[in-house]
């Protein structure tokens, strides 16, 4: 997307001749924005449902659960070579005036980036209920919205503004409540630094989300899909090294045997929760990188709010979460401040196909001189 294009959802006519999935029209871009929703949200409910599983069933490693939430990322070779099979898969292939240097050294810092955003998501996992978790979590379409006005000239309209703050009601809302559900074991001091890690990584995510937009815009340049992939492969590498450093230097690692030991429902589940963990994030990943490709980073946050109508429902049915007045009320605030984004959505994208209407129609009635 470019800075000087108001509407997030208008398909950018540079992309459609760059990208083989965006060459046959309007409705099949439309599909690929759709798989994408469906990645994201389904990969994203999966996830967490797994992750608070982990620890529901006896796991108990802040450095693991950070591991799976990037290791899965060899599986993003699977696509990447199918899209091209004759591709190398070397920083190269950007095809930027950038150095190599200074592209690497992003990849970098985005995946450091990552790999602390991680952590905070998993002690926040490790101390809340998944309902609770998630509701919390909805708070990155607020931070988002703030990123992308300073990084990526969004523009901000009294609309957004107001999902800011209803979304930031409804998270300070779970923050104040003496009812809330706390897993067993947890101290209320535990509880509420879940509840800081949590929204913490929810700004951590937010500014990634910004990043790696203006990294497209401003420095690949190139915008394909085998960019895209090719930016969540080196970011997860690097992120998956430094938690590996991390479950070694805390020792966390000597304890593992005995962990899978004692996993509740046996070994085999421990393993297979923990290979779906790492699977479903990177299923995750690929929706929200190819919604920041295909339409922008903002909207990618939007759907990934969308999993506060699936995720804290499943956690009702998978783990018994109770959901009080004020879980309620919440989460009712959250689906009114996203209700709000995708209304703004709708305003721009109606103004931009008036404006495209006209414009084309300005071209035809234009005289031509001879």
């Amino acid at each position: 997307m470019k800075h000087d294009q108001e509407p997030f959802l208008i398909m950018d006519e540079n992309l459609v001749d760059q990208s083989p999935f965006l060459k046959l029209g309007r409705w099949q871009w439309w599909l690929v924005v759709a798989i994408n929703i469906l990645f994201l949200v389904v990969g994203q409910a999966a996830a967490v449902l797994l992750g608070r599983f982990y620890y529901f069933q006896g796991g108990n490693s802040e450095w693991m659960a950070t591991f799976v939430q990037t290791a899965g990322f060899p599986i993003l070779l699977i696509p990447l070579f199918l899209l091209h099979p004759s591709l190398k898969l070397e920083i190269l292939t950007t095809s930027t005036s950038s150095s190599i240097k200074f592209v690497a050294l992003i990849y970098v810092f985005l995946g450091l980036l990552v790999a602390g955003d991680s952590m905070l998501y998993s002690v926040g996992l490790l101390y809340l209920s998944a309902s609770t978790y998630s509701l919390i979590c909805s708070t990155q379409l607020a931070f988002n919205a703030v990123f992308s006005y300073f990084l990526n000239s969004q523009k901000m309209t009294a609309l957004i503004l107001n999902s800011v703050g209803i979304l930031s009601l409804s998270a300070a809302l779970i923050a104040v409540n003496e009812d809330s559900e706390i897993p067993s074991g947890v101290s209320k001091g535990k509880y509420f630094l879940g509840f800081l890690c949590t929204l913490g990584a929810s700004a951590v995510c937010s500014l990634l989300l910004s990043l790696m937009q203006l990294s497209f815009e401003k420095v690949l340049r190139k915008e394909t899909f085998s960019v895209v992939l090719e930016m969540q492969i080196y970011t997860s590498l690097v992120a998956t090294c430094v938690s590996t450093v991390g479950l070694f230097a805390s020792g966390e690692w000597k304890g593992l045997q005995k962990e899978m030991e004692g996993f509740d429902s046996g070994r085999v589940s421990y393993v297979l929760t923990l290979v779906w963990t790492a699977i479903s994030w990177q299923v995750c990943a690929v929706g929200v990188v190819g919604l920041i490709f295909t339409v922008s980073s903002l909207f990618s946050n939007i759907i990934s709010t969308m999993s506060l109508v699936i995720t804290p429902l499943a956690a009702l049915i998978v783990f018994h979460d109770k959901m009080n007045a004020v879980k309620v009320i919440a989460t009712l605030m959250a689906l009114c401040g996203f209700c709000s984004y995708i209304y703004q959505n709708y305003i721009d994208d109606a103004k931009a196909r008036k404006m495209g209407s006209q414009s084309h129609t300005d071209d035809i009635e234009e005289p031509h001189h001879v």
